[in-house]
């Protein structure tokens, strides 16, 4: 990718992603495949007059060597000077962006009892680092960056210089980096999903019914739910956009009043594996079943990992003509097939989506219905035949989704 396009898109992870301000401390995550971008992020955060600016640089193949040749007492150790180190960075508020390739089925061969022994270390390492992303003053984002390998798999049929070319063409246009104003697209794109949001809010629903093809869901939401569409704002008003793209809204279930049947529209790419065609079944907000048509392991294994990881903590809204749903593309990236269609998230809820949830304790949360977990996965399920109805306390009934479109 030419210099250029790559000097536009950091800017707007800088300028919109984490709207880094002249003073901040800034910490960018990247892997090997996206040094190019990570490069040019750096750069347009000092430009802007970032104080500090940090780099965590990963490689997948070292990665993957840790799970195939390291040893099982290896495997569970996590030392406290690493999460130390994380905690420090918190405290002095380095807001973070991560950029990155997708893993795709990188760790298909890996046995899952590795894979969950060796990230269930690091998640009880680090739990109790939460409280700092919850109380919403650590500017975030999440992107992604083409690779060769990734391109393949979304682009078979081509060879690899032009999958690599339409990679990048259609990543540029769903992040409305093509654009002649991309920060000014952004800006109407904000607008656009704040009056969603504002609707939603408005209407306060108690449950939301989902209806489609192999899902029959009913999922309350928590007391307090709040709405969130587009950006994010820090408690000294600056705003910030934590995944780009982004096409959802998403509040926060009632993690014990769900109950019903789920089925999953597209492959879930989680622990460097792909889980296909899988669905769940809930009773009182827990998970009680499922099946999977590949790799179901991996689903056990997350819901394993604790009891908020049987929960829902999150719950998405997407119309299914989203810009990320019209490429008609698979991507086999939970950043971008989520904002292809409506989803929910098994564990970890979001502090922001509880109205003052950012000055709440964890339990005062969880006695509103907010879940607590380790984990927080989001699995898709909407597509051009699921709809939803939203019902309020007094028994009325909304259309919000419609065969998957915008009901209002």
């Amino acid at each position: 990718m030419n210099q250029e396009t790559l000097k536009k898109y950091a800017a707007v992870l800088t300028g919109v992603g984490i709207s880094v301000q002249p003073g901040d401390c800034v910490s960018v995550h990247c892997d090997t495949e996206s040094l190019a971008l990570a490069r040019e992020i750096v750069r347009s955060c000092w430009k802007a007059g970032a104080l500090d600016v940090i780099t965590d640089i990963r490689d997948k193949e070292m990665g993957l060597a840790f799970y195939e040749e390291a040893g099982d007492q290896a495997l569970e150790y996590f030392p406290t000077f690493r999460a130390d180190y994380l905690e420090e960075r918190l405290k002095a508020k380095y807001h973070q962006i991560h950029v990155s390739s997708p893993s795709l089925d990188l760790m298909a061969h890996i046995s899952q009892d590795r894979l969950q022994t060796a990230q269930k270390a690091q998640l009880k390492a680090t739990e109790h680092l939460d409280h700092y992303m919850d109380a919403g003053d650590i500017k975030w984002t999440v992107a992604a960056c083409p690779s060769e390998r990734w391109a393949r798999e979304v682009f078979p049929q081509l060879d690899p210089d032009e999958a690599m070319r339409r990679l990048w063409e259609v990543l540029l246009q769903i992040c409305r980096i093509d654009a002649d104003d991309p920060v000014a697209a952004w800006q109407a794109h904000d607008r656009s999903l704040k009056g969603r949001e504002e609707w939603l809010d408005r209407h306060d629903f108690e449950y939301l019914h989902y209806k489609g093809p192999g899902t029959d869901l009913v999922c309350y939401l928590a007391e307090g739910h709040k709405w969130i569409g587009g950006s994010s704002t820090t408690p000294d008003g600056i705003t910030y956009m934590a995944n780009i793209p982004t096409e959802e809204l998403f509040t926060t279930p009632h993690a014990f009043k769900v109950d019903g049947e789920v089925r999953s529209t597209m492959p879930l790419s989680v622990m460097g594996k792909i889980v296909e065609g899988f669905g769940l079944t809930f009773k009182e907000g827990k998970v009680v079943d499922y099946y999977a048509q590949k790799n179901g392991e991996v689903i056990q294994s997350l819901l394993d990992v604790d009891e908020g990881a049987r929960r829902l903590g999150e719950a998405a809204i997407v119309a299914d003509s989203s810009p990320v749903s019209k490429s008609g593309l698979l991507f086999k990236s939970t950043l971008f097939d989520e904002n292809a269609s409506c989803h929910f998230a098994l564990g970890n809820a979001y502090a922001e989506a509880v109205r003052g949830g950012e000055k709440m304790t964890e339990e005062e949360r969880k006695a509103l219905g907010s879940n607590k977990s380790m984990i927080h996965i989001d699995f898709m399920v909407g597509g051009p035949e699921l709809s939803i109805t939203g019902y309020k306390k007094d028994g009325s009934a909304h259309p919000v989704l419609l065969n998957g479109e915008w009901a209002f």
